[in-house]
């Protein structure tokens, strides 16, 4: 890939990675800039950057006040929006004395749940009048976006007051039947917990809180379930029952009985995500895992057996929901994901090899 001039310039770079529709950009001293294409990491045709260069770089799109954070803690992280072409997550940081910058490009357009794979029972639960909503998965699953679909479908369809709490702020929603307020922690408000305290006071119906990183706030999004509000939040964990764990596993030991009885009431849905590269064209595909509560899930939270609430998912299709590993069985049988993704990525690898082995031996393979 050819970028024009000796010393690319931050637009041209930033105008090839829109155009080559990668997911990232890095720009790193000692090394060309690298752009990451369906998962990929793919060098652009260009000398490798110097220390000046990367600085040069990273100051075209870092105001004054993120400047001073890479000086003062050795990093920052804020939104950028880049002409009407896109936006990106940016990550500034030092590294061995040198600047470093990796840009996330957010997609500006918006999925629709069959888009992006979901079961048409998730819908239904964006009508909810309360409760919490978790989407998780490692960085960069995707979990922004199926969030902001979510969210958009929510502006579109019903009159509400949504708050989006962010760090940083990635789609902009505009008010379609809905008000939508977004507010950027750093910017509007000092922390994600504070934003969720404050919010309660604004007359929301909606509420999504971009990271549930402490007790603090896992503390405050669940109280705001449990007053009627319909929260969205994410986790960086995979699978229902883990993350049921995760928040359990945050609080102190005399607080966990009261947390799993609020969790078993205000806990609507658990989706977790997982992108793969495909295997029958260029590009990537989600894996989901989808739970929504029942009464038995419900019970399964209470009486701290969460490790049953897999054998539940997996009796509860008609509901709406699947396993992970399902899934990736049911991708990889399509030809849609590769062997090794099957089996890497799985939950339980073992029964994943008995199982394709039944399904392969009843096609008489």
């Amino acid at each position: 890939m050819n970028a024009s001039a000796h010393n690319a310039e931050m637009d041209e770079l930033l105008q090839l990675t829109v155009d080559e529709g990668a997911s990232d950009l890095h720009i790193r001293v000692g090394i060309p800039p690298m752009l990451r294409i369906h998962g990929a990491l793919t060098p652009l045709d260009l000398p490798p950057l110097t220390p000046e260069d990367t600085e040069r770089l990273m100051k075209a799109i870092t105001n004054a006040r993120h400047q001073q954070m890479v000086q003062e803690h050795g990093g920052t992280d804020f939104g950028f929006a880049f002409k009407k072409a896109a936006r990106f997550r940016v990550s500034v940081f030092r590294e061995r004395g040198n600047i470093g910058v990796v840009l996330r490009q957010i997609p500006t357009k918006l999925l629709t749940l069959d888009q992006i794979g979901l079961p048409p029972q998730v819908k239904e639960l964006l009508y909810r009048p309360r409760g919490l909503i978790l989407v998780t998965g490692p960085t960069g699953s995707g979990k922004s976006t199926t969030l902001a679909s979510m969210i958009d479908i929510i502006n579109t369809d019903r009159d509400c007051h949504i708050i989006t709490v962010e760090d940083p702020i990635e789609y902009y929603h505009t008010h379609r039947k809905s008000i939508v307020t977004q507010r950027e922690i750093g910017v509007d408000v000092p922390s994600f917990a504070e934003a969720i305290r404050r919010a309660l006071r604004q007359d929301p119906d909606v509420i999504l809180v971009g990271e549930m990183r402490d007790l603090e706030t896992m503390q405050a999004a669940i109280t705001a379930a449990e007053t009627g509000h319909l929260v969205f939040a994410t986790l960086h964990t995979t699978g229902a029952a883990a993350t049921v764990d995760r928040i359990v596993d945050a609080f102190p030991t005399t607080q966990q009985e009261q947390v799993r009885t609020q969790l078993s009431v205000g806990l609507v849905a658990v989706i977790s995500q997982l992108l793969l590269v495909r295997a029958d064209k260029p590009g990537r595909i989600a894996a989901f895992e989808v739970m929504i509560s029942t009464p038995s899930i419900r019970a399964r939270i209470r009486d701290n057996k969460s490790f049953q609430i897999t054998s539940d998912i997996q009796t509860g299709t008609k509901n709406g929901m699947i396993t992970l590993d399902a899934h990736l069985l049911d991708l990889y049988l399509k030809g849609l994901i590769h062997y090794e993704d099957l089996i890497t990525k799985s939950q339980d690898p073992d029964t994943i090899v008995q199982q394709l082995q039944e399904v392969l031996r009843a096609r008489g393979k």
